[in-house]
């Protein structure tokens, strides 16, 4: 199928593209395309308006930005996955972008794309919220940031309102924190039926903090904070890991059924604990 007829606008900074947005109702920001697209050629989105902010190079970048690495919305999963700031620094996200679907998709997806589009069977969202990363929004009101864990709201929703720009992302360095991710998927390169996002804390052999975020085990990343607070050491993961399954409401579709997901999440959060207490 071909797209719905439509206008087209390229923004030439962030404060253009957030006058775009103010002109007309139904606009949607174009980033990647990898997420829009497929959807418009499907007529289930039929924006009036495209708003293109592939041009603004000064989105795209990672910095270091004291205790915390700054990421430009625009930058992409294979920028992402090769930054030696971030595999030095927060090694957790360059690993999950380099497993987003194939070497085509890393080249033109963003992150701020993906995050925008907050599909439940993302790999970076639950990612972010497991980090407790913080989000800059900039709108017609001037800039904010936002906690990842209160960006999503549900399946495709998010905080944004109609005239704000996701511009960046900020993650902690991780330091001697242990860190993993893990997914299941049902062919190679596919959204993840289920993926478990951990960091664990260990001080002289105890733990002392650890953060769980679920892919595509509910509306939105799931942060399974019981869980959490039942790991003081590695031999727990067992108990915690079942602990897990329990605090999700995962969905029932073509790729499992809600209860095929929940054994699918006990598994790989006991096996990323498991990794993450052990780097």
């Amino acid at each position: 199928m071909i797209p719905a007829p439509f206008d087209y606008e390229v923004a030439d900074s962030v404060e253009h593209a957030v006058e775009l947005l103010g002109e007309r109702d139904d606009t949607k920001l174009l980033a990647g395309g990898h997420s829009l697209i497929p959807l418009m050629r499907l007529r289930f989105a039929r924006p009036a308006v495209l708003v293109d902010l592939g041009r603004l190079s000064s989105l795209r970048y990672v910095r270091d930005a004291g205790e915390q690495l700054a990421i430009g919305a625009l930058t992409r999963h294979h920028d992402l996955n090769h930054d030696p700031l971030l595999q030095e620094h927060c090694p957790l996200v360059s690993h999950a972008a380099g497993l987003i679907g194939d070497p085509q998709v890393r080249h033109r997806g963003t992150i701020g794309g993906s995050l925008a589009h907050a599909d439940p069977a993302s790999d970076l969202p639950a990612v972010l919220v497991a980090l407790d990363a913080e989000l800059l929004l900039r709108g017609p009101d001037g800039e904010r940031a936002l906690p990842a864990g209160d960006f999503f709201r549900g399946v495709f929703e998010t905080a944004l309102g109609p005239q704000d720009v996701l511009t960046e992302i900020r993650v902690p360095k991780l330091g001697p924190r242990g860190w993993s991710y893990l997914k299941f998927t049902r062919r190679a390169q596919d959204w993840a039926t289920v993926g478990v996002a951990a960091v664990v804390r260990r001080s002289n052999g105890t733990i002392q903090d650890a953060a769980i975020a679920l892919t595509n085990m509910g509306a939105t990343p799931v942060r399974a904070r019981t869980a959490e607070e039942g790991l003081r050491t590695a031999d727990d993961i067992g108990t915690v890991a079942e602990a897990v399954a329990a605090e999700s409401d995962p969905p029932s579709d073509t790729s499992g059924s809600a209860d095929y997901r929940r054994y699918l999440a006990t598994v790989l959060a006991r096996r990323a604990l498991a990794e993450a207490i052990s780097r």
